[in-house]
């Protein structure tokens, strides 16, 4: 007989700390940019804006390419194309280092958006091919907490990096490109032989194991067959777009923040390195709010304070962190506002799992991720905007904070013209939780 814990646990254990793995690389290779952009300024005689301008372009490449390639995904099975997405953005990345005008800048970075899309969308696809939805929750906040600890690990190394200046004839900036694609090739070529596309072609399962997980799954999706949208036709769905529009202000905020957290550190007065290291800061409290907040909604029925509470509070502490005068609140309250920004999306991912399966899955989820991620765009746009029109490093906080605080408002509002609360939409699907739950 199958113990649905064991069986969890064994499939958590072989696909999370390697997806977590390949997500920490992507995110580095996505925020690299952040700290080359220290040196890159002034090497490509750049402003503030114009810079922005060429890192955001990575969004417009990542939102045509986004819902095409979940859809490959769904095609040609996660091993394969996962390792396409890895070893071209590892290689996008490389050529990077060798950017010799403004121009080359804004075509790789569209370039790598191109590369990486598909990913994090392909990732919560994947997880409704191998868990049951009371875990699937706990699962993406999991697998997100990666993306701190990428921000935590990518901080000091990109610090250290810059610090190379010189060596080798390399520039600091050249090194932050060039040390951080290889690993995507690397672990590209891994995915092909690690990575199972699904439980019936898994070698680590018993066949009891994955006629369980078979049938939990059937009798989960049962009746959705005919609700359920395929292909592309999910991008009109009416839920499928106000979701889009709920997620909008999350990765505004969350690239708002971690874009320019390095160049407030910097105003703080200390070196590339010693800049890193502060930066691991908000990150490890980060990965711990994916952790408990996900945790504590699985505890309750009422699933939606655990979107907006803590978007609210983000919000009112990227305000605070511009009108307190001492440098050390100020980084607290960021701190804390990163938390804000983080801890709700896992919750708020497991929502569209009650109307997606299939084909509609993997484009439905692309899809709201797309659209959301343009927030990306806006916000490495217009915080250099804000900062070159006032000199300020700190006003760009309360655009963010705006955009986070309507974010939290739509939750709620959304939720009421889809006629539910988020949390009845998706009940026990918000965080999962391992508790072994039966449906």
């Amino acid at each position: 007989m199958v113990s649905e814990s064991r069986l969890i646990s064994k499939i958590t254990w072989r696909l999370m700390p390697f997806l977590g793995l390949l997500y920490l690389i992507a995110y580095i290779d996505r925020q690299n940019v952040s700290f080359a952009k220290l040196q890159m300024v002034d090497a490509l005689h750049m402003s503030e804006y114009a810079f922005g301008l060429g890192a955001s372009l990575f969004f417009i490449g990542y939102f045509i390419f986004e819902v095409p390639s979940n859809l490959f995904l769904e095609r040609f099975g996660a091993s394969r194309w996962f390792a396409r997405i890895m070893i071209s953005w590892g290689l996008v990345t490389i050529a990077l280092a060798f950017t010799q005008n403004a121009t080359m800048f804004y075509i790789l970075r569209f370039l790598l958006g191109l590369a990486e899309a598909g990913f994090f969308p392909g990732v919560l696809y994947l997880l409704t091919l191998w868990f049951p939805k009371d875990y699937r929750g706990r699962m993406v906040g999991l697998f997100m907490i990666f993306s701190a600890l990428a921000n935590a690990v990518g901080a000091p190394i990109g610090g250290s990096l810059l610090d190379l200046d010189g060596l080798l004839g390399l520039a600091g900036w050249e090194w932050v490109f060039m040390a951080t694609g290889i690993p995507a090739v690397i672990a590209g070529i891994v995915t092909i032989f690690y990575l199972d596309d699904t439980p019936e072609k898994a070698k680590f399962l018993s066949d009891e194991e994955k006629r369980w997980l078979a049938d939990r799954l059937a009798k989960e999706n049962a009746g959705m067959e005919k609700q359920a949208d395929n292909g592309f036709k999910a991008l009109v769905n009416p839920r499928v777009l106000l979701m889009a529009l709920c997620y909008v202000g999350f990765p505004l905020a969350a690239y708002g923040l971690s874009y320019w957290l390095p160049t407030i550190v910097k105003g703080f007065g200390v070196s590339n390195t010693v800049n890193g290291f502060i930066n691991v800061i908000p990150w490890l409290i980060v990965a711990i709010a994916l952790w408990a907040v996900p945790a504590a909604a699985d505890r309750t029925e009422n699933k939606t304070p655990y979107i907006v509470a803590p978007a609210f509070i983000g919000a009112a502490c990227l305000c605070l962190s511009v009108l307190v005068g001492s440098p050390i609140l100020q980084f607290a309250f960021l701190c804390i506002a990163a938390a804000g920004i983080f801890a709700g999306q896992p919750v708020f991912w497991s929502l569209p799992s009650r109307f997606l399966k299939g084909a509609g899955a993997a484009a439905g989820l692309a899809a709201i991720n797309s659209v959301g991620n343009l927030g990306g765009f806006v916000a490495q746009n217009v915080v250099p905007w804000i900062k070159d029109a006032t000199g300020s490093n700190f006003l760009p906080m309360f655009f963010l904070a705006a955009c986070l605080a309507a974010a939290g408002l739509l939750v709620i509002i959304v939720g009421r013209i889809m006629g539910r609360e988020p949390d009845k939409v998706a009940p026990t699907v918000a965080s999962g939780g391992m508790s072994g739950r039966h449906s």
